[in-house]
């Protein structure tokens, strides 16, 4: 049986003991055991499953199901396109659905038919080709890129399951007896952190759907509903991303409100967070730490906590082997099996992430952007746009920004205001930003955008924003700024 040390976890939960709290059930440790072997009885002989549902503890049973059965499960995010989830669908070579959007599948026309139920979802099969997958394949986990269509990486059991422990390891001192999972479970972070994690410690895991916790899809995010949830459900940790950290933290100073007293641990990752924006989270009553990983390594690779805390992404968890070749971090971890039709390199090689860093004296990972996102400017200065987009964000009035400016005198942004900023309060924002960032790293023109979304195809699902997509969106608006422009000269400070 594949996961073998989660379910070793779970069978040493008290019979009666609540393992997966739902907004309409509670799954108690007995029950639960007995749905995941009668789950993944049914699944047996599937050749992959794809998983299309709600957050809530039947995505939860169903994924372990899909473990105990040794069957590939491949994770469909609830905001993908059509186009992406029948991308999904034709390359894992899924032979079966479990899902509480059977009208969605049916519309792809890709030969799915009901079969039967189990719970709230509906199991849909075909008959189709199978797709080649690495030995020992456990999840495949797409991810939306710059382009729109998802690449997918196979993972292992043992190097997800080396992630959770090695996440639960970390924190085991800390009072975590709830788990609130805030992200889409699709999502390999959630996935890993937020559900394998908490089982292999034997807590509590809180399940809202999206909806009760304030995804709103084309309309944004409400941190108010997240805020309400969680004063109900009073958990003991989260993860989030730093646009949800963000809302969240505006949320509750407009509202004269704080967190929950109950949280003793945020985890946030997805991009950097300037220490300004965790200070205000922490000041809101959000325990934010920081840290950093890659679906290709089995998410988490480092993570900051209380008493072992700096401005970076934390100390290499005991599962990966963090080294810096030619200044870019590599990854050793079991978790990452190659990509579907291409195989990973050889066992031991290590993944070369792409992020540019360091270890510092303190043995903590200290990231400087993206190899590929590195900017030379006409002047011949390097900068990591990632670094000049944090001092942006760690400003109220801007929710986005991506910064540009390849092979030009200085740099520009493209903002999303936070809701209710005008044009002036951006203005001062940048002015704020830039008055922390040495001269050549500060922003000569901006402009506002609408929001960056899975659904305009400028965002991740997890809100990271596309940088090539958005470049390319505002391709035409980015080069009027500077032809309206007279720098002759690289600019001392941002006016134009």
């Amino acid at each position: 049986m594949s996961g073998a040390r989660l379910f070793d976890a779970l069978r040493a939960y008290a019979p009666d003991a609540p393992v997966l709290q739902g907004e309409a059930q509670v799954w108690r440790a007995a029950a639960l055991r007995s749905a995941i072997d009668a789950l993944a009885d049914r699944l047996a002989g599937t050749r992959c499953l794809g998983l299309l549902a709600d957050n809530g503890p039947d995505w939860v049973i169903a994924d372990l199901a899909a473990l105990a059965a040794g069957v590939p499960q491949v994770p469909l995010p609830t905001f993908f396109s059509p186009a992406q989830i029948a991308h999904v669908l034709t390359q894992s070579g899924a032979d079966a659905v479990l899902t509480d959007q059977p009208e969605r599948i049916a519309a792809l026309q890709a030969g799915f038919a009901a079969t039967g139920k189990w719970s709230g979802l509906v199991l849909m099969r075909r008959h189709a080709p199978g797709s080649e997958l690495p030995a020992g394949t456990a999840k495949i986990s797409f991810t939306s890129g710059s382009t729109g269509a998802p690449k997918g990486a196979c993972l292992s059991a043992d190097g997800l399951l080396d992630t959770a422990a090695a996440v639960a390891e970390r924190l085991a001192d800390l009072p975590i007896a709830r788990h609130l999972t805030v992200l889409p479970l699709s999502l390999l972070l959630e996935n890993s952190a937020g559900i394998y994690a908490p089982l292999l410690r034997g807590a509590t895991i809180q399940l809202p759907g999206l909806a009760a916790l304030g995804w709103r899809g084309m309309a944004g995010f409400d941190p108010g509903a997240l805020q309400r949830c969680a004063a109900t459900l009073q958990p003991n940790s989260a993860i989030l991303v730093p646009e949800l950290l963000k809302a969240w933290t505006l949320q509750l100073a407009a509202a004269g409100l704080r967190a929950p007293g109950s949280l003793a641990y945020v985890a946030v990752g997805g991009a950097r967070v300037a220490p300004e924006a965790l200070a205000r989270a922490r000041t809101a009553g959000l325990p934010a730490y920081q840290g950093y990983g890659l679906t290709e390594c089995g998410s988490v690779l480092s993570l900051n906590r209380p008493g072992d805390d700096g401005d970076d992404v934390g100390r290499p968890l005991g599962h990966a082997a963090l080294r810096i070749e030619d200044g870019e971090v590599v990854a050793g971890t079991r978790a990452f099996l190659g990509y579907l039709g291409i195989p990973a390199a050889a066992p031991g090689s290590g993944f070369a992430t792409g992020d540019l860093g360091r270890l510092d004296a303190n043995g903590h990972l200290q990231l400087a952007g993206r190899r590929k996102n590195l900017l030379i400017t006409s002047f011949g200065r390097n900068v990591a746009p990632e670094w000049v987009e944090a001092a942006l964000l760690a400003q109220p009035a801007i929710a986005q920004a991506v910064v540009a400016g390849e092979a030009r005198p200085w740099l520009a942004a493209v903002l999303v205001p936070a809701p209710g900023a005008n044009g002036a309060q951006l203005a001062a924002a940048v002015a704020r930003a830039n008055a922390t960032l040495p001269d050549y790293a500060r922003i000569g023109g901006w402009f506002a955008a609408p929001p960056f979304t899975p659904h305009n195809g400028q965002a991740t699902g997890n809100g990271r924003p596309l940088r090539a997509a958005i470049l390319n969106h505002h391709g035409a608006a980015l080069a009027a700024l500077y032809e309206d422009a007279l720098p002759a000269e690289e600019p001392a400070h941002a006016v134009l």
